[in-house]
């Protein structure tokens, strides 16, 4: 009888967690006459009723405090043509906004140009979970940019696109 290690190793983890393939967001609000984002492929739907999103977050994360501190966020989830945006917004200690044509949203946050779709939150509510925070946003405005674009997807270390397929 073999017997389970007691700790998981991080990067055998993260390895295990890369075959799991995700959509890539970046999150963003506007705080002080400066707009905030950062990529984010830990999102997901919570609830219809009431329609709430979430999204997960590293508790030393800088620009995070700030998007608390605005109460709202968008989630822009990216197309298969913005493999430059998600490199852009993951980087610390940059212009992230460098050449990014963006909108405001209904609520006042950054709505990057070419996203798939964007959703419009304000923070519903917030949990601490080890590194990471567990955000909760409630859903107040949505709307479909770009109908017969694809999503930019994330797939063991690399960026990847939906083949085209017949249904069964």
């Amino acid at each position: 009888m073999s017997r389970l290690p007691t700790a998981i190793e991080p990067l055998h983890f993260r390895e295990a967690l890369g075959h799991y393939a995700s959509g890539i967001t970046v999150i963003t609000s506007y705080l002080d006459d400066e707009p905030i984002g950062f990529t984010c492929q830990s999102f997901y739907s919570v609830s219809m009723s009431p329609p709430l999103v979430s999204f997960s977050v590293m508790s030393s994360s800088a620009s995070y405090p700030r998007i608390r501190q605005a109460g709202r966020f968008a989630v822009n989830i990216l197309s298969g043509e913005q493999v430059g945006i998600s490199n852009q917004f993951a980087r610390r200690g940059t212009d992230k906004w460098h050449n990014v044509d963006w909108h405001t949203s209904p609520l006042g946050n950054p709505i990057i140009a070419g996203s798939l779709h964007w959703l419009d939150c304000e923070i519903h509510a917030e949990h601490a979970a080890g590194d990471h925070l567990i955000v909760i946003g409630e859903v107040k405005a949505l709307n479909l940019q770009e109908p017969g674009a694809q999503p930019l997807l994330y797939f063991k270390g690399q960026y990847r696109n939906i083949a085209a397929h017949n249904a069964v």
